[in-house]
């Protein structure tokens, strides 16, 4: 079945085909792809007034299943803080402020912090705002991108797990090009909907109005003032990992012909029981359940330790 009321925010184009009319909870979702660019969206895609309504009340909730941080939450948030941030360090030579958009709790914010950075960030979920500011002390404004007002303020910009929130990535993506100074740095992770990282049925999600490829997502930053430096992640790998420049010129989209149709032939190339056969994933499950548990039993006493760290530094 195809709409052609929807106009892709990559492309431009209008022919969409709905390829699943359900969420991963069995809820009414019509999920499109772009017959033109391989982009996946929702269809229609929500209003930019629905989708801060959503995210400043119900989001976490939604999809986490929680209103307040776990300690294993702050945990996980915090190493993977560590990882971004060893990730980079080769590039941060020349950079001195650091600016996150959707901070969630605030530890990647914070670890920047302790690493030296001047460090701040947005977060327009309400939730997390008291353990962010009052236990983490992390800056973090309680607020949307675009109510930021687009002057330069940041050397690198981080987006991490976010681009498939915004109702129109291109428009965010042109906003956020206006906080990074010239020559500044932009970093964004999001899921890789190719990876594969889900079955079929598990795959859509009303959080996730966007779901890209490598490739649609290197376009969609290149043709809004960007230069791809590095992909840190490969193409079967679960998440999507790329670190760009701020360029003078943007660049028309490029994706691969009959990009659309590879697209269509990953995210159908297995069913239930392939998926779970498969070697690589009962590997990674074993490995997976091993570190829940460990994480579980670790979570309580990282937590205790990291915010007694945090409130010795802040008397020193």
């Amino acid at each position: 079945m195809t709409k052609q009321s929807v106009h892709c925010d990559l492309c431009g184009g209008e022919h969409i085909d709905i390829i699943s009319q359900a969420d991963r909870h069995q809820q009414a979702l019509d999920t499109g792809l772009c017959l033109g660019c391989g982009l996946v969206m929702h269809v229609p895609v929500p209003s930019e007034a629905e989708v801060n309504d959503y995210y400043a009340s119900r989001y976490r909730q939604d999809y986490h299943g929680e209103s307040q941080p776990s300690e294993r939450r702050i945990m996980r948030a915090w190493k993977n803080a560590e990882r971004i941030h060893q990730q980079l360090k080769p590039s941060l030579a020349d950079v001195e402020t650091v600016f996150e958009v959707g901070a969630g709790i605030g530890c990647t914010v914070k670890l920047f912090e302790s690493e030296g950075f001047a460090a701040s960030g947005i977060e327009p979920n309400h939730d997390f705002n008291a353990f962010t500011q009052q236990s983490l002390f992390a800056s973090v404004e309680n607020t949307n991108l675009f109510d930021l007002p687009t002057t330069a303020r940041t050397d690198l910009l981080l987006l991490i797990h976010v681009i498939e929130h915004f109702s129109s990535p291109q428009k965010a993506l042109r906003h956020l090009r206006e906080l990074i100074h010239d020559d500044g740095l932009f970093y964004v992770e999001c899921p890789n909907l190719t990876g594969p990282f889900a079955t079929y049925d598990r795959m859509f999600h009303y959080a996730h109005i966007y779901n890209f490829t490598p490739q649609t997502l290197q376009a969609m930053v290149e043709q809004c003032g960007f230069e791809l430096i590095e992909c840190f992640s490969g193409k079967d790998d679960p998440d999507i990992q790329m670190l760009f420049k701020k360029s003078a010129v943007p660049e028309a989209a490029v994706v691969e012909p009959d990009h659309a149709g590879w697209v269509r032939e990953r995210i159908n190339q297995h069913n239930t029981f392939s998926y779970h056969a498969r070697p690589s994933y009962l590997s990674k499950r074993v490995r997976k359940v091993s570190s829940y548990l460990m994480e579980y039993m670790q979570a309580k006493d990282f937590v205790s330790g990291l915010l007694s760290r945090i409130s010795r530094n802040r008397s020193d």
